[in-house]
């Protein structure tokens, strides 16, 4: 069965209970206080289930001789409780205790740990791609047709709602903390891969003897200027990201770049020197933009998870400051325990949990979530932050190869799920990708979701405080000064 301490932590994570307001304010929320508040269960003893007003039956997933074998794969099709899909359990209810229990026969906390952990790929270490990644469109979320629904927060809604519609919190002296329907942060993300095409001795010899250009256009490209550099993209999309940020509640949106460390692997080029004049006049740009900085681990360190803690050593030494954040290149976090290993190097805050082929909800939420070792049943203290969606992912044709107007609406479909479930929307777009060489409709795709995002946050503003909006509309008809909502 599960600890006290990851059962806690999962009921929590699913409902989000607090004790009454005062003790809220004087800081004192514990997991003790939760435990002791007996709301919500999680046992098969029917002596023990009269102590709560809500119980979740355990199924058999974590019973000795079940977890970790087949028997504790969810069978297809999936059973539906309350209209969301239903790994573990059976899909009814019932009251016990002449009517002052709930029991849930639905396992909701199995189906969480199930996602949440990547108990899948725990168990499936047979099936990765050529980059040693679990498949997207091998896993459970996708056969089973709801990766793009982050079910983990739908079960969460609604055990929710069962103790609000059953008044199941007054006699304890708890409330629900509020979860309103907008994102509880926005990161607008890029991981710098290829910050210049060419730059220096050895990308002229590459554009002239590989790609084929003209020795004098070469020089000047290698040469010249940075803004001649058809990926340097920095300064437009940086702008545009301001502008939301600008556009949102103060604190509410973050602009995060991913920084590479020199590694041997050959899908780790370019290398880059950060201390460089090229790089430094882009670190300088990003700094001036207010942007956060974090850990791109290399593609080495997906195969050998140990230099994580060596290259993060060495971006702070480059930087001058502590590095708290990473994601890995191609997103190639191969085994769930590797993720011990960035917790050790330091890191603490992770942002690679999305699928390189398909954009979805990898861990079942759009919350981030404590990465829990499926081999261990341990609960960490690493914060993984779920990525909503990746721009090549949307258009690579062996990905899901969507036209603008399919990945538009694709995307915007993902972006409301974040803020109907009051997540948090992580974006990664690459720089490169701004350049209409590279693709011809990743800058539009872009543009557009940041105005999906504009809108949501002005739909949201009106429910709270429509005198504002109209307060904002007057002041625009009349050519006053931008209102920042």
């Amino acid at each position: 069965m599960l600890s006290e301490q990851l059962k806690t932590y999962l009921i929590e994570f699913l409902v989000g209970v607090e004790v009454d307001a005062q003790t809220v304010r004087a800081g004192c929320i514990t997991d003790r206080q939760l435990a002791r508040a007996n709301l919500i269960g999680y046992t098969r003893n029917p002596r023990e289930m009269t102590r709560y007003k809500l119980v979740i039956y355990p199924s058999d997933f974590f019973d000795f001789g079940v977890y970790g074998t087949e028997q504790a794969q969810p069978i297809l099709p999936l059973q539906d409780w309350r209209g969301i899909p239903l790994l573990f359990g059976e899909a009814r209810e019932e009251w016990i205790n002449e009517g002052k229990t709930l029991v849930v026969y639905a396992d909701v906390l199995a189906s969480t740990y199930y996602l949440t952990s990547r108990y899948e790929e725990m168990y499936r270490r047979g099936e990765r791609d050529q980059h040693g990644r679990f498949p997207g469109k091998s896993s459970l979320p996708y056969r089973a047709g709801f990766i793009h629904r982050p079910i983990v927060d739908e079960y969460g809604e609604v055990l929710r709602a069962i103790l609000l519609e059953h008044d199941m919190l007054s006699s304890r002296g708890l409330s629900l903390c509020a979860r309103p329907p907008f994102f509880s942060k926005i990161n607008l993300t890029h991981d710098v891969d290829q910050p210049y095409l060419y730059r220096g001795v050895w990308s002229y010899l590459r554009a002239v003897l590989k790609d084929g250009r003209n020795p004098f256009t070469a020089f000047g490209l290698c040469f010249g200027h940075p803004k001649n550099d058809e990926f340097n993209t920095f300064s437009k999309f940086i702008a545009w990201n301001k502008q939301l940020i600008r556009r949102t509640p103060e604190g509410m949106t973050d602009m995060i770049f991913f920084l590479k460390t020199p590694a041997d692997h050959k899908l780790d080029k370019p290398n880059y020197r950060l201390r460089r004049p090229y790089m430094r006049t882009l670190l300088a740009q990003m700094r001036r933009a207010g942007a956060r900085l974090g850990l791109h681990c290399s593609y080495a360190s997906g195969l050998m998870p140990q230099l994580i803690a060596e290259q993060r050593q060495y971006l702070q030494k480059q930087l001058g400051m502590t590095i708290h954040k990473s994601r890995h290149h191609f997103l190639a976090l191969r085994e769930p325990e590797d993720m011990l290993l960035l917790y050790s190097a330091g890191i603490r805050h992770d942002y690679t949990m999305g699928y390189a082929d398909v954009a979805g909800f990898r861990l079942g939420t759009c919350r981030p979530v404590k990465f829990i070792n499926p081999n261990t049943r341990s609960l960490t203290e690493l914060v993984l932050h779920p990525l909503t969606m990746m721009d090549v992912t949307l258009s690579r044709q062996d990905y899901m190869g969507l036209s603008l107007q399919e990945a538009e609406s694709y995307a915007e479909g993902l972006i409301r799920q974040v803020a109907h479930y009051n997540g948090e929307l992580n974006l990664l777009w690459h720089n490169e990708q701004f350049s209409p060489t590279v693709h011809s409709w990743q800058t539009s795709l872009y543009r557009y979701l940041l105005g999906v995002i504009e809108d949501i946050e002005y739909e949201d503003l009106q429910r709270r405080d429509p005198e504002a909006v109209e307060l904002a509309k007057h002041l625009s008809s009349c050519g006053g000064t931008e209102i920042h909502l």
